[in-house]
């Protein structure tokens, strides 16, 4: 790597955004099967949803500590072993004869791409120092996720149908395996100060037993309805163990999470921002999913191809257009400009007819204003890690993981709910329910700090980046 400085550092980033490609195809490959799934399986209703909530369940809960891990024990250690847990469970899922062995192995999954995910973000803000690299990097990150929605949607009905369900979870295998002898051959080697720094074991149980039992409580409370007692009692319990992790963190010397972090006006409000963001567009993503094929009778595959422009857009805008728009606009305009961009897209989801439905005027604009995400992903990314010192840029990378699956997963019980057993006014209302949502982050991302007018404490470091 002393050779060429510069063209490892590239190299580098390639191997994290190849694991990144893996995590994030396994999401959209995974939901794609899940009928096969349940044909050959056997298993209900409830199963099958754990086949999806196992992973969600295991993946947010485990984020921010997977971050913190990180930067303790060296970020490159932390990556590897997600990467190799994540590629040895997606075997064990190919291999599934039942639901149990399927569900358990989709556990170890999430834990796997906790653990990858939680420190890549990190990886890359020490990789590239210099703004103008970084943003183009933040790009790559863009473009690897929508690459891997847009190629998980439509490999995942080629592969279910030519050669069986199992092989979703195979494909794993080799990028798995390219990914550890790549990142053990060119990611540098580095050292956090031990878990004595800031291991806070007791933390560390409060806040992951409260993020998975927060995940469980969203993802469960549409089935078994919001006002039940087990979703009334599992919500009051993640929120009095959260609570608990916060309340130690103010008083222990070594926190997990230490709250000068969260005192940081743009990173509070770029986690904030971004769960809103997620929280709107994950459950477009479903929504629209359900529409085609519920109301315009689209098969699996060609609802697929009906949403690929956007991901193909975004994966566009993210790569080519995104370093550029940050570079000439700053962070902050970029971020408003992206969500204009998809509100107006969402809203316009409100008019999807009952009838016979026009896709080149029904559904392509939304498709195309997609190319907000490539532009406010980029640039909510950017914000996210500006103020990162060297010793908490796995955390916060964790903790931008974490909003963001905690976002995805409200969003998609929340606004499915709202669609169920309505027709199309059902979607109508989900639909410009997310559009709100959309507006609320706009609305918040006027509270970003202007150029030169630095919101970080007196005892925090200057930003990495300059926030338009």
């Amino acid at each position: 790597m002393s050779e060429n400085p510069s063209r490892a550092r590239w190299l580098a980033l390639a191997v994290v955004c190849a694991g990144m490609l893996m995590v994030i195809l396994d999401g959209s490959i995974t939901t794609v099967a899940l009928p096969a799934i349940q044909a050959d399986l056997h298993t209900g209703t409830a199963g099958l949803a754990w086949v999806v909530d196992a992973y969600v369940v295991a993946f947010g809960g485990l984020l921010l500590l997977a971050g913190r891990l990180g930067d303790l024990l060296g970020r490159r250690r932390i990556y590897l072993a997600g990467i190799a847990a994540f590629t040895a469970a997606s075997v064990l899922c190919g291999l599934a004869v039942n639901a149990g062995t399927l569900i358990a192995a989709r556990f170890l999954q999430g834990a796997g791409g906790a653990m990858a995910s939680a420190v890549g973000l990190g990886m890359v803000v020490a990789l590239f120092p210099d703004p103008a690299d970084r943003a183009k990097a933040f790009g790559a990150v863009g473009f690897t996720g929508a690459a891997g929605a847009s190629l998980g949607q439509v490999l995942g009905g080629v592969l279910t149908q030519g050669l069986g369900w199992h092989w979703i979870f195979f494909i794993n295998l080799p990028i798995g395996a390219a990914a550890l002898l790549a990142g053990r051959r060119l990611l540098a080697a580095d050292r956090g100060p031990g878990l004595g720094a800031g291991a806070d074991a007791p933390g560390a149980v409060l806040v992951t037993t409260g993020l998975m039992l927060g995940v469980y409580t969203i993802v469960e409370g549409g089935p078994a309805g919001w006002t039940s007692a087990r979703t009334l009692a599992t919500g009051a319990a993640a929120l009095v163990l959260l609570a608990a992790f916060l309340r130690r963190q103010a008083r222990t010397a070594t926190p997990l999470l230490p709250l000068r972090i969260l005192a940081r006006r743009t990173t509070a409000l770029a986690n904030l921002i971004q769960l809103l963001m997620l929280a709107a567009l994950f459950g477009f993503q479903v929504l629209l999913a359900l529409y085609l094929q519920q109301v315009q009778h689209y098969s699996a595959l060609a609802t697929g191809l009906a949403m690929l422009p956007a991901a193909l857009t975004i994966a566009a805008v993210s790569l080519l257009l995104a370093a550029r728009a940050i570079a000439r606009l700053g962070e902050r305009r970029t971020l408003l400009l992206g969500l204009a961009l998809l509100t107006v897209g969402i809203a316009l989801l409100t008019r999807l007819p009952a009838g016979h439905l026009n896709y080149a005027a029904d559904v392509l604009p939304t498709t195309l204003s997609a190319a907000g995400f490539g532009l406010a992903a980029t640039a909510l990314t950017a914000l996210g890690m500006a103020d990162a010192r060297p010793e908490d840029a796995g955390l916060l990378s964790g903790l931008l993981n974490t909003t963001q699956q905690v976002g995805a997963a409200l969003g998609v019980a929340v606004l499915t709910a709202l669609a169920a057993g309505r027709g199309t006014g059902g979607f109508h209302l989900a639909f410009g329910t997310g559009a709100a949502l959309l507006a609320a982050a706009f609305l918040l991302t006027l509270a970003l700090p202007r150029p030169g007018r630095p919101a970080a404490p007196a005892d925090a470091e200057p930003p990495v980046l300059v926030h338009g």
